[in-house]
């Protein structure tokens, strides 16, 4: 692997035509990954590909006319430093956000690259293209305006936004929503009937902290194994069981802990308290990203809430 700063003229216009060549390949990834949910965000790295196609014509006929029609293979890893890209095809579903901060970030660095390379450039007619191209990249961030306006309309943004917003429902706020839910409730049994059935503070906490973290790794299974989202829309399948898992771990941890308090009666009441800000949390995100009103949200989850308690403190009153 070789310094930047060690390339001859010759290697920087090859590097330079494999990095136009790339990135427009990447552009066109992101508009084929892009197509089917955001239509009009796709048209606009159409339209960036066609424009690093271009570059890499001015390049290409710049090349031939210094040294000939054989250029070298030299790859970005083959360069210390070099800047890098992203493999859009392995993204399992690419936030549309995302996206257009990683086509941001590589006109930023592209940028650089051409400035640096025509500062070490001696040859006039060689230093002054890569010197336009640096501007070139450095007006892509107005030429992307301009491209949203035509391209992405007022009704098409709101239209692409209002369906990121909905797949990160699907993704992370779901499968959060039902983690919680899932250990702030049905770790409530167990733990309040081992409080009262045995007086152990300590006890109580052990059963607390096997039924939280058995109940996030069962369900974090179930979410990963439930649904690839090929079909559904829902994201990668590991990322949804582990956000599914940590939550769930997370809402029978809070009403756990309280039970390191060696007085039973003070751990219940700290418990009791922590059990009533978990499921008001639960109802606000009901009501916030459910669309559930806020009566019913509070009405359901505080009915289920009691029914798993009465049943704790049944089974260890008993």
């Amino acid at each position: 692997m070789r310094d930047f700063s060690q390339l001859s003229e010759r290697e920087i216009l090859a590097l330079a035509i494999g990095n136009e060549e790339e990135d427009g390949r990447i552009y066109l990834d992101m508009a084929e990954r892009l197509r089917e949910d955001y239509p009009a965000t796709a048209n606009i790295f159409k339209e960036m590909a066609a424009e690093e196609s271009e570059h890499r014509r001015e390049l290409l006929e710049l090349y031939r006319e210094k040294f000939g029609d054989h250029i070298p293979l030299i790859r970005r890893q083959d360069v210390r430093g070099f800047i890098t890209r992203p493999s859009i095809w392995q993204f399992p579903k690419p936030n549309i956000d995302d996206v257009r901060k990683i086509a941001e970030s590589m006109e930023q660095e592209t940028q650089r690259f051409y400035r640096n390379a025509a500062a070490r450039a001696t040859d006039v007619s060689i230093r002054k293209l890569l010197g336009d191209l640096a501007d070139a990249e450095a007006e892509h961030e107005h030429r992307a305006d301009a491209l949203s306006e035509s391209n992405l309309t007022a009704d098409a943004r709101s239209t692409e936004d209002k369906h990121a917003r909905e797949q990160f429902m699907l993704q992370y706020i779901q499968p959060s929503l039902v983690g919680l839910m899932d250990g702030s409730v049905s770790t409530l049994a167990p733990i309040f009937a081992a409080a009262f059935s045995t007086g152990d503070t300590f006890a109580a906490f052990l059963v607390g902290a096997a039924a939280s973290l058995g109940a996030g790794i069962s369900m974090g299974f179930a979410e990963a194994l439930s649904d690839d989202g090929s079909l559904t829309g829902r994201g990668t399948p590991y990322v949804r069981g582990v956000v599914t898992g940590l939550m769930t771990t997370l809402g029978g941890l809070g009403h756990t802990l309280p039970f390191l308090i060696p007085s039973l009666h003070m751990a219940l009441i700290v418990a009791i308290i922590v059990v009533v800000v978990e499921l008001s949390a639960i109802s606000w995100i009901r009501w916030r990203f459910m669309d559930t009103s806020p009566l019913r949200a509070t009405l359901q989850v505080a009915f289920g809430g009691a029914l798993v308690f009465a049943t704790g403190v049944l089974i260890g009153g008993g």
